[in-house]
């Protein structure tokens, strides 16, 4: 599975849960992004973006997300989600998911976001800070080349 996943900076192990599949049983695809969020959030969380940004009240917010699916889950199986920051412009940067079966060992889809950093007080978009964008071009360098796309 290491393999799979050789590519991306943080990945983040999930169950999943019964509540997941739907009437066909299997996945709901709605789940997916529930999936990708959460490795987001978890991205976030580990390169300390909260704190960068401290009281000014500027944050991310996701302008788009896909997903492809490639191999249906079911109830029971844990996965592992992939997730890294593919490029950066001055307002928004687009992130990368891959979705793995520990059961199937093997992909069972991969997505991407795109995420806009916004002043929540000013309701607009802003450029990425240079701290946030430093750590992320830093947290990255071990796996991948970020390209700006300015």
């Amino acid at each position: 599975m290491n393999e799979l996943l050789k590519d991306f900076t943080f990945v983040v192990d999930l169950n999943i849960e019964w509540g997941d599949m739907d009437a066909l049983q299997h996945v709901n695809n709605i789940e997916y992004f529930k999936y990708f969020q959460t490795a987001r959030i978890a991205y976030f969380e580990k390169i300390d973006s909260e704190s960068v940004l401290g009281e000014t009240r500027i944050s991310s917010i996701l302008a788009s997300t896909q997903c492809k699916f490639i191999y249906p889950l079911a109830y029971p199986d844990s996965i592992s989600v992939g997730v890294r920051v593919d490029s950066m412009a001055d307002q928004y940067f687009t992130m990368k998911y891959a979705v793995v079966s520990h059961k199937h060992q093997r992909l069972a889809a991969i997505g991407d976001a795109k995420v806009v950093m916004f002043d929540y007080v000013n309701n607009k978009k802003v450029s990425i800070p240079d701290e946030i964008r430093k750590t992320i071009i830093d947290f990255e360098k071990s796996v991948n080349k970020i390209v700006d796309q300015d």
